[in-house]
């Protein structure tokens, strides 16, 4: 705890101060951009990969990633990005995925989930990654065929989010984006699918 105190004692003394005015701004209201979907990993930290600001991105984080379909019924998932898209008219939806995603792997090794039921059946939703697996990238070595299922699961729940009602609606209508991304932690490198070549392409070429 002594970590997250002194860092807090930072950011009142230090962080906080100078940007007075936009705390300020933000503190009855947001109007987010983008709706940011990604892994609970802690090795992801949206703001710092992507240079955003406090108010930028509406953020919903979760083991895997995972998008449940639309007629699955409700979750703090799908209210989440119902609330982004109706109340916060985001213009875009990043469904972001990354490198050695531990979802993923109790995905191939079962056995890894005896003790976890409720991870169990929420990795349910990941099954649609095995049909969608990407081609492996023989430069990833050792951690191709993984990063070739991670890479499979993210147009999976894009496909999933595609579902969502709210979604549906704002995407026929010209309001809304989305984006499947993947994230090598090792390099920092982020890749975007394309869903026209129907492959993972450099977002910064």
């Amino acid at each position: 705890m002594d970590k997250l105190i002194e860092g807090h004692k930072h950011f009142l003394s230090d962080v906080f101060p100078p940007r007075r005015e936009q705390y300020k701004l933000l503190a009855d209201r947001q109007s987010p951009r983008w709706l940011f979907i990604t892994c609970a990993d802690s090795r992801i930290v949206p703001d710092l990969i992507l240079g955003t600001d406090p108010g930028d991105l509406f953020i919903t984080r979760n083991a895997g990633n995972i998008v449940p379909a639309g007629s699955e019924g409700d979750d703090g998932v799908a209210a989440t990005i119902e609330y982004a898209v109706e109340v916060l008219h985001v213009r875009h939806i990043i469904l972001c995925g990354h490198s050695d995603c531990g979802a993923l792997k109790a995905a191939l090794d079962h056995k890894s989930l005896k003790n976890l039921p409720r991870a169990r059946r929420w990795l349910n939703h990941v099954e649609g990654a095995f049909t969608h697996k990407q081609p492996p990238i023989p430069a990833e070595g050792e951690h191709a065929e993984l990063a070739a299922l991670i890479r499979g699961n993210v147009i999976a729940q894009l496909l999933n989010l595609r579902t969502q009602p709210s979604v549906t609606r704002a995407a026929a209508n010209g309001e809304l984006q989305v984006h499947g991304w993947y994230y090598d932690i090792l390099s920092g490198n982020i890749e975007q699918y394309d869903e026209q070549q129907r492959k993972f392409l450099p977002l910064v070429s």
